[in-house]
């Protein structure tokens, strides 16, 4: 169930987008990227690519999008990639729809942190679930490509915002 989260902390059908941008972003970095409203646009996109991803669990999106060294943790559990992606494929909750909210992007660089809730139904074993997760993402470009390098959920207890 937990390893559910992982997948959909990334979604977002649905979205609801308030950005922190700075074009001008100072970052102690010999090489310095500059920030437009596309950067933003783009991750937001692939956040809701996710959840597209996870409701038709979709293999092939989430190799692409996790880094090979990708960590994920929910409150006191961590795994790796490899877990995630056999669990997303293979496991016994089924997501049926999942959308971000309050969704920000912090860019740092070549590095972005995206923060939102994440609001998922399914059902799994135990039957229906309806959640609701507070989760960090940490994005980074590379080669051109944005990829997620890491990723936390918080289960919050039930009517949270």
């Amino acid at each position: 169930m937990r390893y559910l989260v992982a997948a959909v902390l990334i979604a977002g059908l649905g979205t609801t987008a308030s950005t922190a941008l700075g074009a001008k972003h100072r970052m102690p970095e010999a090489r310095e990227r500059r920030w437009s409203d596309s950067d933003v646009h783009q991750l937001l996109r692939l956040e809701d690519d996710w959840a597209a991803g996870l409701v038709k669990r979709d293999g092939a999106l989430f190799r692409r999008l996790l880094a090979k060294g990708f960590i994920y943790t929910e409150n006191d559990h961590t795994i790796g990639r490899d877990a995630l992606l056999r669990e997303r494929m293979r496991g016994s909750d089924r997501a049926t729809a999942a959308h971000n909210e309050r969704m920000r992007v912090r860019p740092f660089g070549s590095t972005a942190i995206v923060t939102g809730w994440l609001v998922v139904r399914g059902q799994g074993a135990g039957g229906p679930f309806d959640r609701r997760y507070r989760f960090t993402d940490t994005w980074v470009r590379r080669d051109g490509e944005w990829q997620i390098v890491a990723a936390h959920d918080y289960l919050a207890p039930h009517g949270a915002r």
